[in-house]
């Protein structure tokens, strides 16, 4: 749909059609909505009090709250002004919260009605957080009245496409999680080199409903105000939402596989209405075959699209399209899809770190535009993910074969992604330690019909502990995703001559004879 030339800046296509079609819909958001010309009207008032609150380039600013399109335009208005946009996770824990909101190093921060006590109880601990301003669905608040009261102001003469504009906080390998720097060419490299895989007719509208601190909602996001077509945004992912949403005419849109199934389940009329989906992109979590097979069966007029990808990459790597569901190569299911335009992959030994033939298991390595600029204040951990010749170290472990098909097959970082989340092992081993009954514990990710896979701890005690004891403790303390769903409580844990935890063994018993890939 787009003839336009390719956008330098992360706000150049709103500003395209805020001028071009300034009275048709740009985004749906509830019971609210808004023309370009407002949205962009907003944005601009959003950035003139960012910049009279002192929000300027190099700065970080900081969002949490469920789905809203105060999200997007704050990671808009901050990028105008060479500042990022903190996205935090709304499901974390109170101290997962203050470490994330304090390493992001936000000034100012945006959050829902209905987060702020949680705001309220930690904030002696934000050391760095001067004003905290409250945002509701409906709309009567802290932030519409900042807005009403702001001067309007255009992007900053001193702004550069590599400026830091979204920073997403993924699980890091010390058990804390590791802000990950989104620069505005990132993005907009995201948008062009997966155009192919999310076009958009005219009168098409883009259902936005995975979670906006996900790349899955805030790089998708993008889709729609690239193609300048309109956004249907929903506060959750639940049935009745995107019920809604698809009665408002969305037709396109990008969800987990976990969706689908409740939808399948949901009955005849929910299939039914599911079928004015035009496009289904899915991802985040692997896809069970038979889910996926049902799903073919269910809407053979949707086209259906797999991303494979990682937040440090702004999402999509490989994508399997439309063809490769429908064609006659079953087997291409349980692959990742072939890379997306304007990327490079390697598979290389995880040990000799040299490249290793078509076919053969290393670990997957990826070059791109799309690629973080960083981590956030973790240089060390940077040099360890990117090689000095640009090569993103993913960590997941898989093939490429003669085709270009990627499959991926294992990982070699301990991280177990359960409904599109991901969770690292390492920091729920950190909560369950502390528990006094607890003298080892190891972290596992077993296999989910629904979710993929889910997390489950095999635990050493010196004193009596129950199951739902233990689960319950980590509920207190982690969000309720990265809690365990099962705890098996044994005498000791297998390891090697060196102590290290064999997981592969805790594993096993569980994914025998079931293909990691596509469970």
């Amino acid at each position: 749909m787009s003839e336009l030339p390719e956008p330098r800046f992360l706000d150049d296509r709103l500003a395209h059609w805020a001028r071009t079609k300034p009275d048709a819909e740009a985004m749906d958001y509830l019971d609210r909505n808004w023309t370009w010309a407002q949205w962009n009207d907003r944005v601009r008032r959003l950035a003139g009090a960012l910049k009279e609150r002192g929000v300027g380039r190099g700065d970080v600013v900081s969002f949490l709250d469920m789905n809203h399109p105060a999200c997007v335009e704050l990671t808009f208005a901050a990028a105008s002004l060479g500042a990022a946009n903190a996205i935090i996770n709304f499901r974390l824990a109170a101290d997962e919260l203050d470490y994330v909101i304090n390493d992001s190093g936000a000034k100012l921060l945006v959050v829902g009605a209905e987060f702020k006590p949680v705001i309220d109880k930690i904030a002696d601990k934000l050391s760095h957080v001067d004003q905290i301003i409250t945002v509701s669905p409906e709309g009567d608040d802290e932030y519409e009245a900042m807005l009403d009261s702001a001067t309007p102001v255009e992007r900053g003469d001193d702004v550069d496409p590599e400026d830091v504009a979204i920073i997403m906080y993924s699980s890091g390998t010390t058990g804390r999680p590791k802000g990950v720097e989104l620069t505005q060419s990132n993005l907009i490299a995201h948008i062009v080199n997966n155009h192919d895989g999310f076009t958009f007719d005219e009168g098409d509208k883009s259902m936005v409903s995975m979670p906006l601190f996900h790349v899955g909602g805030s790089s998708y996001v993008q889709f729609g105000i690239h193609d300048g077509v309109p956004s249907v945004m929903t506060r959750e992912v639940d049935g009745g939402a995107l019920a809604g949403a698809i009665l408002k005419g969305a037709n396109r849109t990008f969800l987990v596989p976990a969706v689908l199934a409740k939808v399948l389940e949901a009955g005849e009329d929910a299939v039914k209405l599911f079928a004015a989906l035009k496009t289904f992109g899915y991802g985040a979590s692997p896809m069970p075959l038979p889910l996926l097979r049902q799903a073919l069966e269910a809407w053979p007029d949707t086209d259906f699209i797999q991303v494979y990808g990682l937040t440090e990459v702004c999402g999509v790597i490989s994508r399997l399209m439309p063809e490769d569901h429908r064609n006659e190569r079953p087997e291409r299911l349980q692959s990742a899809g072939r890379l997306t335009n304007n990327a490079e992959v390697r598979v290389v030994d995880p040990d000799t770190l040299e490249e290793v033939p078509t076919n053969q298991q290393g670990e997957l390595w990826f070059r791109t535009k799309q690629l973080m600029k960083g981590y956030h204040n973790k240089p060390e951990a940077t040099a360890e993910a990117i090689t000095e010749d640009g090569w993103f170290r993913t960590g997941d472990i898989g093939r490429v074969d003669e085709d270009g098909y990627i499959f991926v097959e294992d990982r070699l970082k301990d991280m177990i992604i359960s409904g599109g989340e991901n969770i690292y092992s390492i920091e729920v081993e950190r909560v369950l330690a502390e528990h006094d009954a607890v003298v080892d514990v190891a972290v596992i990710g077993v296999p989910d019909d629904k979710w993929g896979e889910v997390v489950k701890a095999v635990v050493v005690t010196e004193s009596e502990v129950s199951e739902k004891d233990l689960i319950a403790f980590a509920r207190e303390r982690l969000a309720g995703y990265k809690c365990p769903k099962s705890v098996d409580i044994v005498d000791e844990l297998p390891r090697n001559p060196t102590g290290k935890v064999l997981k592969k063994e805790l594993r096993k018993p569980h994914w025998e004879g079931r293909d990691r890939a596509t469970v």
